[in-house]
C-alpha cells in the first residue's frame, strides 16, 4: 500500500513514512493510491471475527510495511475488554427492530475518539522505539480529540503533546478532563477563538517545513490517516452485528464536524461494505449539510461559528472533506489544489451542476442539521421511549437519522460520547444529571494546568520551542 497527497505534490510513500507527518509537504492530505477491495468470500470470513481479529484484517491492508507479528501485537494490546469495558469493544444497543446505536464511548475518556487514539498511541510508541526518534504532537480539539489523545499519549516515552482548544468553548467535563492532567509530557494551550482558529494554527505550523522537521512535529488530528483507518473497523463490526448475511444493506447516521468519522464510513463502503446511505448530521454549524443539499461549500468565519450544546461539532472547516472531494473529483489533484486555494483565501466553492456534484449525488450521502431544541427533545424522547440516555452529539445523529430512515433498511446511529460529558444539557432534557462515570466523580474539582494564548501562530511556535529547550 502506497500513499499520495490530495494535492499531487508528494511521491508515493509507504504507511510508516506518512504516519508521523500529518500534512503532506504540499499542504494536502495523505490518501491511499487506491482502496483495498474486500470480496464476498473475505467479507463472509470476517463476520464472526473478534474485534482485534477484524481490526488486523482491515488495518493490515493499509499498514502492510509493519511486520505481521508486530501489528497483531499492537492491535491485541489496544483492543482489550479491560480498556473498553467488554470484548465486543463497540457493542450494539438495539432501540427497536431496525434501529440501533453503535456504542463507541466505552474507552478511557468516554468518547468515540478513544477507538482510534488508543491504537495510535501504541503505534507511535512502537515506531519511535524502532527508529530511536522523538515526536512532538501538535493537535487541535473541539472537545473530545484532545482528551483522547492526551490519555493515549500520557507518560509514553519519546512523545510530547501540545493540544490547542478554544478557550471557554468546551463542556465543563471536557475541559476538566484535559486540563486536570499533570503529566509532564502534556501541554494544554487554550486559544482565544474557535476550533477552526486552533486547526488553522496546526496547519500553519505543519506547513512551516523547517520548523516541523527541526522540532519533530506530528499530529493526531483526523488529518492523520492512521486514525481514519482505525475507525473503518467499527463500520464493519456494526454491520455484522445487525445483519444475518452479507447481501443485506444498512445505513449509518453519523454526527459530523471534521468529517473524519463519516469519511471512514465512506472508505468502508469503497472497500465493499454494503452501506445504503451515510447520513451526515450537523448542528447549528451546518456547512457540511449545506454542501450535501446545494453543492456549495462555504466555511464560516470565527464570528459566524456558533457555540452550541454539541460543542465537538462546532467546526466550520472540515479537514477530511478534502479527502472526500478528492475521490469525487476522480482524484484530480490539480482540481483539489484549485478548490482548496479558494478555501484558504477565505472563500468557498460551488460544485452544483458539475460532474463532481453528480457523483456526490450518486454516492449515497444524505444530510440534515439539528439545533439545540431538537437535540434536547431527542434526548428526552429517547430516554422516555427506550430508557436509553444519549449525549447531545449522538442526539443530533439520531434526529437526522430518523428523518432519513427507510423502513426496510437497518439504521445504525453512531454514538459520539457518554452523556456525563454534557451534564447541563442532560439536566435540561430529563430534569436530572446523568450518573457520574466511575473514576471521574470529582473530575471538575481537580486543579487544572493550562495556558491561554491569542490565536497567534508565532506565539504557539515559541511556546513549543521553549518547552523543548527546557
Amino acid at each position: 500500500m502506497r500513499y499520495i497527497s490530495t494535492r499531487g505534490g508528494m511521491s508515493p510513500q509507504n504507511f510508516s513514512e506518512i504516519l508521523l507527518s500529518g500534512l503532506a509537504q504540499d499542504g494536502g492530505l495523505a490518501v491511499p493510491e487506491s482502496y483495498p477491495r474486500v470480496d464476498a468470500a473475505e467479507l463472509e470470513s470476517w463476520r464472526y471475527l473478534s474485534y482485534p481479529e477484524l481490526a488486523f484484517e482491515i488495518l493490515s491492508r493499509f499498514m502492510d510495511d509493519i511486520p505481521t507479528a508486530n501489528l497483531r501485537d499492537i492491535i491485541t494490546r489496544t483492543y482489550t475488554s479491560k480498556l473498553f469495558g467488554s470484548a465486543d469493544i463497540t457493542p450494539i444497543k438495539t432501540l427497536e427492530p431496525g434501529l440501533h446505536i453503535l456504542c463507541l464511548s466505552n474507552g478511557p475518556t468516554l468518547a468515540f475518539k478513544d477507538i482510534a487514539m488508543q491504537f495510535l498511541g501504541n503505534l507511535f510508541e512502537y515506531t519511535l522505539a524502532k527508529t530511536g526518534s522523538e515526536l512532538n504532537i501538535l493537535g487541535a480539539t473541539s472537545g473530545d480529540t484532545g482528551s483522547s489523545a492526551e490519555y493515549a499519549m500520557r507518560g509514553k516515552q519519546r512523545i510530547r503533546v501540545f493540544m490547542l482548544s478554544p478557550y471557554g468553548k468546551m463542556s465543563r467535563f471536557q475541559t476538566a478532563q484535559m486540563f486536570s492532567l499533570q503529566d509532564e509530557n502534556i501541554y494544554n494551550i487554550a486559544i482565544q477563538g474557535v476550533f477552526d482558529d486552533c486547526q488553522d494554527i496546526v496547519k500553519a505550523v505543519s506547513n512551516d517545513h523547517p520548523f516541523k522537521k527541526g522540532h519533530h512535529i506530528g499530529t493526531v488530528n483526523s488529518i492523520n490517516w492512521a486514525r481514519i483507518a482505525a475507525q473503518i473497523v467499527y463500520y464493519f463490526k456494526g454491520y455484522f452485528a445487525v445483519t444475518q448475511s452479507n447481501d443485506e444493506f444498512v445505513s449509518f447516521s453519523v454526527p459530523s464536524g471534521n468529517f473524519g468519522n463519516i469519511f471512514a464510513g465512506h472508505v468502508a463502503r469503497m472497500m465493499g461494505l454494503p452501506i445504503k446511505h451515510l447520513i451526515l448530521a450537523t448542528n447549528e454549524n451546518d456547512v457540511l449539510d449545506e454542501f450535501f443539499r446545494t453543492g456549495l461549500y462555504r466555511p464560516r468565519t470565527t464570528s459566524e461559528t456558533h457555540h452550541t450544546s454539541s460543542p465537538s461539532m462546532d467546526i466550520s472547516k472540515a479537514s477530511n472533506f478534502e479527502r472526500y472531494v478528492f475521490d469525487l473529483a476522480e482524484r484530480d489533484s490539480a482540481r483539489i489544489k484549485e478548490l482548496w486555494q479558494s478555501v484558504e483565501n477565505g472563500n468557498g466553492f460551488d460544485l452544483f451542476g458539475t460532474a463532481i456534484w453528480a457523483k456526490a449525488k450518486d454516492l449515497g450521502f444524505l444530510s440534515g442539521s439539528s439545533h439545540h431544541t431538537n437535540r434536547i427533545e431527542t434526548i428526552r424522547e429517547t430516554y422516555k421511549k427506550y430508557g436509553v440516555l444519549v449525549d447531545t452529539h449522538t442526539a443530533d445523529g439520531i434526529k437526522v437519522g430518523l428523518e432519513n430512515r427507510e423502513s426496510d433498511i437497518p439504521l445504525i446511529c453512531l454514538e459520539t460520547a457518554l452523556p456525563v460529558k454534557f451534564s447541563d444539557s442532560i439536566q435540561e432534557a430529563i430534569g436530572k444529571e446523568p450518573e457520574p462515570a466511575p473514576g471521574f466523580e470529582d473530575l471538575e474539582k481537580l486543579p487544572q494546568r493550562f495556558i491561554v494564548m491569542d490565536k497567534d501562530v508565532n506565539e504557539v511556535k515559541q511556546f513549543i520551542s521553549s518547552k523543548l529547550r527546557s
